[in-house]
């Protein structure tokens, strides 16, 4: 099979997982207050209790520092540990509030608590229909993000503009967790109507105005084009668009 072909193989694995899901991890519910410090997340992509709080940043619209956590890897598993006690995943700390927290459940609580500033929503309270439905997202996604490969490090952490239920944006999250190469997760999920849709629908259908003030509105200003994935390397000073150049990109980069 080629790799474009298996490209597009993990999308359409992707898109049936976001599906399954309900696509939840793409609208904003609406954006919370933005944390003075960023959000810091110890986790892995193929992980269902992880998913669930990457959901909720992206509906939340807050960004977090994401250090990943794959089976078998050295790099950040160790440092969560020594932190919180204990290698379990996910674990989030939030220097605002000195908060150190195990547990989706908790995590989530605490960032509708802190940030959106109401109750968790009746759908994340029924835990069992969650979990087992973020199960399913992983095995139909193939449970890429699972497993660590031998990769280089870095020096400053990456940046990736994304979210969560775009089978785009997964495929490259799933390789940044296996290659455990730390990077700041900025959401841009979906904040109004007209941003639903393919990418590209937008412009067929007439011009496109994002929301005044809001995070999308910054990235079109600073892109000049409105989609993601899209992944910024202090390291190298690139830039780029495109999920598969993306993937190819940390590939040839970083792995070993």
């Amino acid at each position: 099979m080629s790799s474009s072909l298996k490209h597009w193989v993990k999308i359409l694995r992707g898109t049936a997982a976001s599906t399954a899901r309900g696509w939840q991890g793409m609208l904003v519910t609406p954006a919370a207050v933005k944390p003075k410090k960023m959000l810091k997340l110890y986790e892995f992509e193929a992980c269902p209790y992880c998913r669930l709080v990457r959901e909720v940043l992206t509906e939340l619209h807050l960004d977090a520092e994401i250090y990943p956590c794959p089976k078998g890897g050295k790099r950040f598993r160790q440092e969560a540990k020594a932190i919180g006690g204990k290698a379990q995943f996910p674990f989030m700390i939030d220097p605002n509030t000195g908060d150190e927290l195990y547990e989706s459940d908790a995590i989530i609580a605490h960032l509708y608590k802190t940030y959106a500033q109401k109750p968790v929503p009746v759908r994340h309270k029924l835990r069992p229909l969650q979990v087992l439905s973020s199960y399913s997202n992983s095995v139909l996604g193939g449970n890429g993000g699972m497993n660590a490969r031998r990769s280089l490090t870095v020096e400053k952490m990456l940046r990736l503009y994304s979210f969560e239920a775009s089978p785009f944006s997964r495929v490259v999250r799933e390789k940044l967790c296996e290659l455990e190469l730390p990077y700041e997760l900025i959401n841009l999920g979906k904040e109004q109507a007209a941003d639903l849709g393919l990418n590209g629908m937008h412009a067929a259908l007439g011009q496109y105005a994002p929301v005044q003030g809001g995070k999308r509105e910054q990235f079109l200003i600073k892109t000049n084009k409105m989609m993601v994935p899209y992944l910024e390397d202090p390291n190298t000073g690139k830039s780029m668009f495109e999920s598969r150049d993306i993937v190819d990109y940390l590939e040839k980069t970083y792995a070993l």
